[in-house]
């Protein structure tokens, strides 16, 4: 009888948001935060690779759902697709409320990192569910990666918004537009039976509606309940998986850090109300945890 594998559940911790599950390894990070918060050069990104290489930090068998804070981290998800030693190919998943597959010429950050996955030879395909940012819209077309868009390995789910500039560039049928959440998901775990890869799920909050939790980047539509049906569709087919999208404020000491982050929309609440609502961020967070450790592929 082969001998269940267990998984352990990791908090990289950037930022003291994202709570510590029980059971979980957390490795403090915090004097990262500057280097790698919301973009870094990529001798950064290698350099905190190599860091974590030389932690306890357990190897993708042992890897169970890895939590990163804030929504400003998401691009540390590139890091753990990399360390991924399975020579099958992988199916990502990814449940944002932006593309992630925008340009950014200064290394990657949290809204490139999807273009990145995409060159990743064990990534098959790739889904990224939920999106209502206008980021996919004709106004912002042209800062969107077109390449994996035409080459058919990554696909668009959106809400609302007008992403039909994807027909001038070969890629209508990349783009999945419905009328509700509801819709969106019905049709995308339809889909999801006819895919046969290995699941990698990575989850950024801010993909949810404000009434379930509250971050500093503009909101999607989801429910709870949406995530938790696309996390059964994934059972024992899941090779790893992410939860970022946790509030948390810092002041860059880099202008230019700073002047990219405000340029990017995000708000900046005052500590009372993050503290409010690290507490409903946290109470997610173990739930989210504990449906996706039991999802893992044994």
């Amino acid at each position: 009888m082969t001998a269940k594998i267990i998984r352990q559940p990791v908090v990289l911790n950037f930022d003291n948001s994202a709570g510590i599950p029980q059971s979980a390894l957390s490795l403090d990070l915090t004097e990262w935060q500057e280097r790698i918060r919301f973009g870094c050069k990529w001798k950064q990104f290698q350099a905190l690779e190599h860091y974590l290489n030389q932690q306890h930090f357990p190897n993708t068998e042992q890897l169970g759902c890895v939590l990163m804070g804030s929504g400003d981290y998401h691009h540390i998800t590139q890091l753990l697709l990399q360390r991924l030693t399975t020579q099958e190919p992988i199916h990502l998943i990814v449940c944002d409320n932006h593309p992630d597959n925008m340009r950014y010429p200064f290394g990657i950050h949290c809204g490139s990192w999807v273009y990145w996955a995409s060159k990743l030879p064990q990534v098959a395909r790739i889904d990224v569910i939920g999106i209502c940012s206008s980021d996919i819209s004709l106004k912002h077309a042209w800062e969107n990666h077109w390449s994996p868009l035409y080459k058919g390995k990554l696909h668009y789910w959106s809400l609302h918004q007008d992403a039909s500039w994807t027909k001038w560039i070969g890629a209508k049928e990349n783009w999945h537009h419905f009328e509700n959440a509801d819709q969106l998901m019905q049709n995308f775990l339809q889909t999801l039976t006819l895919l046969t890869e290995p699941r990698y799920l990575s989850i950024d909050k801010d993909v949810l509606s404000q009434t379930v939790v509250q971050t500093n980047w503009d909101q999607g539509e989801f429910l709870y309940s949406h995530l938790e049906q696309l996390i059964q569709a994934c059972h024992s087919k899941l090779i790893g998986a992410d939860i970022t999208g946790d509030v948390s404020a810092y002041q860059y000491k880099s202008l230019f850090k700073r002047f990219l982050s405000e340029s990017d929309g995000q708000n900046e609440p005052q500590d009372e109300q993050i503290k409010l609502w690290q507490i409903e961020q946290i109470k997610m967070n173990e739930k989210l945890v504990e449906l996706l450790q039991a999802a893992f592929i044994q």
